[in-house]
């Protein structure tokens, strides 16, 4: 249970606090942005399980892969997708810190 309530505060509550303390003006827009940076999780799809327990989702699933990841990091050089890319890496890091609990 503590595992669950730490994963989904991870998901949900940490970014809406990093939107109101970091883009006060367009926090919503950007919380928004965070929340639907969990679409990258469509990526479990291709999973035989789907859904397994104790599986770590970092470099088992495509989006969630280094490579990935990589492409991530290098989009927080172009201000398009800066918002977007730390909103991924922020799910990477969460995904990351789960596969520890």
């Amino acid at each position: 249970m503590l595992k669950f309530a730490i994963h989904y505060s991870l998901h949900f509550i940490v970014p809406l606090g990093i939107s109101l303390l970091f883009f006060r003006e367009k926090w919503k827009t950007v919380y928004f942005i965070f929340l639907a940076s969990m679409l990258v999780d469509l990526d479990h799809l291709l999973a035989n399980p789907i859904f397994q327990a104790n599986r770590c989702s970092i470099n088992f699933h495509p989006l969630h892969s280094y490579y990935a990841i990589g492409v991530y990091i290098a989009g927080l050089f172009f201000k398009k997708v800066r918002i977007v890319c730390i909103a991924l890496l922020f799910h990477m890091l969460t995904d990351f810190i789960d596969c520890f609990l």
